[in-house]
C-alpha cells in the first residue's frame, strides 16, 4: 500500500495570540449578558421586555462568536464575522436608542448607552473582534502566497 501524505490543514487558529484574551472576554460577556438578561427576563420582563430581549440577543451573539472563534476555520471565521457584525451594529443602535428613548431602557443592559454599565467594553469588543478576523484573514492571505 502506498503512503499517503499527512494532511495538510489549512485552519487558522483564532484563538492565539491576542486572539485568546479575546476570546476570555468574549465569553466573559457571553455568561453575564445571559446571566443578566435570562434574570431580568424571568423576574420582571414586563419593565422592559425590548430592553432585555435585545441584552439576549447580545449573548447569544457572544456565544457564537466565542465558540466560532475557539472552532477556527473558513466557517468558523464566516459565522463568527456575521456575529461580531451584527454585535457592532446592535450596541451602536441600541446605544443610541437607549439616548434617544431612555424610557425603553429603565435598567442598565448590556449594550444600552454604549456598554456604560459595562465599561464601554461592548463598544470595543466589536471593534477588536473585527480587527482581530481582519489581521487573520490577513496572514491567511500571505501565507498562501
Amino acid at each position: 500500500m502506498p503512503e499517503t501524505a499527512p494532511r495538510v490543514t489549512t485552519r487558522t487558529e483564532l484563538a492565539s495570540g491576542w486572539g485568546r484574551a479575546l476570546v476570555f472576554v468574549y465569553g466573559v460577556f457571553a455568561v453575564a449578558a445571559t446571566g443578566r438578561s435570562l434574570v431580568q427576563l424571568g423576574t420582571d420582563a414586563d419593565r422592559a421586555p425590548l430592553a432585555y430581549a435585545l441584552s439576549l440577543l447580545a449573548a447569544v451573539l457572544y456565544l457564537v462568536a466565542t465558540t466560532c472563534l475557539v472552532l477556527g476555520g473558513p466557517r468558523a471565521r464566516s459565522v463568527a464575522l456575521a456575529a461580531v457584525s451584527v454585535e457592532l451594529v446592535g450596541v451602536l443602535g441600541v446605544g443610541a436608542l437607549s439616548y434617544a428613548a431612555p424610557e425603553l431602557f429603565p435598567d442598565r443592559t448590556v449594550w444600552s448607552h454604549f456598554g456604560q454599565g459595562y465599561g464601554f467594553l461592548p463598544l470595543v469588543l466589536p471593534f477588536a473582534g473585527l480587527a482581530w478576523l481582519r489581521s487573520r484573514s490577513s496572514a491567511r492571505a500571505r501565507r498562501s502566497r
